[in-house]
């Protein structure tokens, strides 16, 4: 297959530790080539050299106006430095509207600027960009519960005609109302809320699904997460998780069944973790002869770099979806988010993605 355009050209639109590990990633591949870690190393001819990110938005004042490659450092970002001092993204982080992208907990650590505009000419100008620098491809990292915001920057995308990525826990592309708009535009969106690559869902969804698969039942479960990031600040904030435990829930409940009692969801923010996530995992279930059995799993993972090496499959496949000429959600969404339009199971899902990468080079 003969590629158009073999740069992927991204905007973030936040520029907090997800951001930070995808910039680091991208920049770390392009000067080492001992590819580790990676589900893919070139899709459909595309490498993570490919990914240009060339504009980023974000409310802090202390990241507007610098270098993408050197924001992504500036607190209060905490995840961890693996590739510092990169030449990569020298484009400046610019300013977008603040809407609901800061919560009560968290506006002291993200210090919002004060740039006064209309909605309208914050629209304006970011569709302006949006086709000057001729973007493919939007990432939606804004934090939970920030739904005026990502509907904002989706609209946005949808009249500059970019592709999107909704990393984050706004139902977007698998709301059939919204996806519907990319689907006439003949654009494509993935979405919605990114999974780790081995993550604290990923890991209940494959426990659940072995322990049905072996005849056993479940009667109960629970998993609980903590970490230091402003995310988990951020989610202290009940009124902006309702979304966030309906994803985290149906990632592990549609997988299954049978119905047992279940609470999964965000539990506690403890600042000295910095970016290290915490997971507990209990499962409860009976075996032959209704013999009971107990699992419990502690998961120790770095939260960022985790979710950003699921999001550069996610952006080579969309460049691929838009060579294609395909529009609205895209089917790979069911691998590589939590809420995706369909729920399938991970090793079909896995399959699915194989296939379409496979087709997309006859």
């Amino acid at each position: 297959m003969l590629l158009k355009n073999k740069k992927i050209r991204v905007a973030l639109v936040g520029v907090g530790n997800c951001a930070s590990s995808l910039i680091q990633g991208i920049s770390l591949y392009k000067k080492d080539k001992a590819l580790i870690g990676l589900m893919h190393e070139e899709i459909n001819g595309y490498k993570l050299s490919d990914i240009d990110v060339v504009l980023a938005y974000d409310i802090n004042k202390n990241k507007i106006g610098k270098k993408i490659s050197d924001a992504i450092f500036v607190a209060p970002n905490n995840t961890k430095v693996f590739c510092s001092g990169n030449k990569y993204f020298k484009n400046k982080v610019k300013p977008g509207p603040i809407l609901d992208g800061a919560s009560r907990l968290t506006r002291d650590l993200f210090k919002p600027h004060s740039v006064k505009k209309s909605l309208l000419n914050w629209e304006r100008e970011v569709v302006e960009e949006l086709r000057k620098n001729k973007i493919e491809i939007v990432v939606l990292y804004l934090p939970v519960g920030s739904k005026r915001a990502v509907e904002f920057y989706v609209k946005c995308a949808l009249k500059a005609h970019v592709a999107l990525a909704n990393a984050i826990p706004v139902f977007i592309c698998s709301n059939k109302n919204w996806s519907d708009k990319f689907a006439k535009i003949g654009i494509p969106c993935a979405g919605d809320d990114i999974k780790s690559q081995v993550g604290a869902t990923i890991l209940h969804r494959n426990l659940v699904s072995l322990i049905e698969s072996r005849g056993q039942t479940i009667d109960d479960t629970f998993q609980l997460n903590i970490g230091g990031n402003t995310d988990f600040l951020n989610m202290l904030e009940e009124a902006r998780l309702e979304t966030k435990r309906i994803s985290k829930t149906e990632a592990v409940s549609k997988i299954s069944n049978s119905k047992f009692s279940m609470r999964i969801g965000p539990s506690d923010y403890v600042a000295h973790l910095k970016d290290n996530k915490i997971c507990f995992i209990e499962i409860n279930g009976k075996q032959f002869g209704g013999s009971p059995f107990k699992i419990e799993v502690r998961l120790s993972v770095e939260d960022s770099p985790n979710s950003a090496g699921v999001m550069v499959d996610v952006i080579r496949l969309l460049k691929v979806s838009l060579d294609r000429g395909l529009g609205g959600n895209q089917e790979y969404s069911s691998y590589y988010f939590k809420h995706p339009e369909k729920q399938i199971k991970d090793n079909d899902a896995k399959i699915n993605v194989e296939k379409f990468i496979l087709n997309s080079k006859e």
